[in-house]
């Protein structure tokens, strides 16, 4: 057996072992004007679907053993695409990876119910981690995923994941001839806002400042504007997590996106689960990680 033999089995093995993992959490959601994919997102039975997929709010969901069950749509964000549906099941959830670590060239697999077949998968490369898309949905989705993969009508919904089957993304559109997919970490910030749970905090005093556009430019950042940290709490989870006055914040879960999605980020704190933080401290970027408590 040759060795690019031997290296083209393995990898096979391992699609072929990634892509049942997939079909694990996949279910199928149908409402009267609409339809597409769900991705499990808890063992509690709640689901992620696209907004667009489930127009009215009662739609129903196939599992991969074949059962149907009527759902329930808990929540909806038309500006990101997104719902939640919670149906009375167990579910095996999916395993969220590091969108904000994707880059150009990263692999990536996309599983759906293309054209009301179920569990059908693709594969192909991150093109871009930035920038808006425009759908026929309508929805106008800010800061996608875009990659070369193929989607058609019935993928909406379905994980996109890496080549280690963490679920990088949500599957949303074709835009400009592009896959498009809603980033994993505006998933879980959106799932953290919208499911009970008491909100967190990370006792501190913030203000917004400008950031010279030099720094801004040479950090990438896509505003020259944060949050800096004019006082910390004693013995709270910023001074825990050695945040320090003068620090400016500039996103939560690992990425930067401007002042308005830093305040959406920061409402959608639960105490107990850990956020990871992203600075500006002396003008370098810093990450840290913050295990927000409750306000009382």
């Amino acid at each position: 057996m040759t060795a690019a033999f031997s290296l083209h089995s393995t990898l096979s093995e391992a699609s072929a072992t990634l892509a049942r993992r997939l079909d694990d959490i996949l279910v199928s959601v149908r409402s009267p004007a609409g339809g597409g994919a769900g991705t499990a997102w808890a063992a509690d039975g709640l689901i992620v679907t696209n907004n667009h997929v489930v127009p009215s709010g009662h739609p129903t969901v196939e599992l991969r053993d074949g059962r149907t069950l009527d759902g329930t749509v808990v929540s909806r964000d038309p500006e990101t695409d997104l719902a939640l549906v919670r149906i009375d099941a167990e579910l095996i959830p999916a395993v969220p990876g590091d969108s904000t670590a994707l880059r150009p060239g990263n692999l990536v697999f996309a599983i759906g119910n293309p054209w009301g077949r179920r569990g059908i998968v693709t594969s192909g490369v991150v093109l871009a981690t930035q920038g808006n898309a425009t759908g026929e949905n309508p929805a106008h989705i800010r800061d996608v995923i875009r990659a070369d993969l193929r989607l058609a009508p019935g993928n909406s919904g379905g994980p996109l994941a890496d080549a280690s089957g963490r679920v990088v993304g949500i599957n949303s559109m074709i835009s400009g001839g592009m896959a498009v997919a809603i980033p994993a970490a505006t998933v879980q910030a959106f799932v953290a806002r919208e499911t009970p749970g008491q909100p967190g905090v990370l006792g501190v005093t913030l203000i917004p400042v400008s950031i010279p556009n030099a720094i801004a430019a040479s950090n990438a950042l896509p505003e020259a504007a944060g949050l800096m940290l004019t006082g910390i709490r004693p013995g709270s989870p910023a001074e825990q997590a050695g945040l320090l006055p003068g620090d400016v914040l500039l996103g939560l879960g690992g990425r930067h996106g401007g002042l308005r999605r830093v305040a959406e980020e920061l409402r959608a704190m639960r105490a107990g689960s850990p956020v990871e933080l992203m600075l500006l401290r002396g003008g370098r970027l810093v990450r840290t990680k913050a295990l927000p408590a409750t306000s009382a």
